[in-house]
C-alpha cells in the first residue's frame, strides 16, 4: 500500500503571527516524519513555501500543482519534476484534491478559503469523504466556525455540516487526528 498524500491548503503570504509560520514548518516536519507525501500549491512563498521547505528538508516526498498563469509570480517551485502546471485555479484544486487522502487548512485568505469551501461542499453533497482538517493556529479559525455555526441555525445547511470537518487546536492534534484518520 503506498503512504498517504496530504492536501495542504494555506496562505501565500506569512500573514502577521509567528505562530502561523512555524505551524507551517511544523507541519511539513509531521508530514516527513509520517513518511506521507506533501501535495500543495507548488508556490515558494508564504506559509506554503514553508511547509514544502520543511518537508523537503526532512525528506517527504512532494507533488506542487501551480497553475500556469502564477509561474511568473511566485518563485519558482523547489522541485519541478514533480510538479503539475495547470492551465487554471479550478484544474488545480482538482488536481491536489484527486491526488490526496486527506485536506488540511492552515491560515490562508481568500484562496485557502475557496479551496475549504469547495472540499467542503463536495463532501456535503456526497462526492468524497476525505478527511478535512481547520488548523485553528491561535484561534484564526474561530471565525470561519462560527459563521458556518451559523448558516446551520439559520437553516441553511443540517448540522451534519458540522461532522465533514474537523477544526484542531495545533499541529500535535492534526498528528493525532490524520493518524487516526489514514489507512496504516
Amino acid at each position: 500500500m503506498t503512504k498517504p498524500s496530504i492536501c495542504v491548503f494555506c496562505g501565500s503570504r506569512p500573514g502577521l503571527r509567528e505562530d502561523y509560520v512555524a505551524a507551517a514548518r511544523e507541519t511539513g516536519a509531521l508530514i516527513a516524519r509520517n513518511g506521507w507525501r506533501l501535495v500543495f500549491g507548488a508556490g515558494d512563498v508564504g506559509i506554503m513555501g514553508e511547509v514544502a521547505a520543511s518537508a523537503l528538508a526532512d525528506g517527504a516526498a512532494t507533488l506542487g500543482v501551480i497553475p500556469v498563469h502564477l509561474l511568473g509570480r511566485e518563485r519558482a517551485p523547489r522541485d519541478m519534476a514533480h510538479t503539475v502546471v495547470t492551465e487554471d485555479m479550478h484544474e488545480r484544486k482538482k488536481v491536489m484534491f484527486m491526488n490526496s487522502d486527506a485536506i488540511v487548512v492552515l491560515p490562508g485568505g481568500a484562496g485557502s478559503l475557496d479551496e475549504f469551501f469547495e472540499v467542503l461542499t463536495w463532501a456535503q453533497i456526497g462526492l468524497h469523504r476525505k478527511p478535512i482538517l481547520l488548523v485553528n493556529v491561535s484561534g484564526y479559525w474561530q471565525p470561519l466556525i462560527r459563521l458556518l455555526d451559523h448558516v446551520i441555525a439559520e437553516g441553511f445547511a443540517a448540522p451534519s455540516l458540522r461532522d465533514l470537518f474537523q477544526a484542531v487546536p495545533d499541529v500535535a492534534a492534526l498528528e493525532a487526528a490524520l493518524t487516526d484518520a489514514l489507512p496504516r
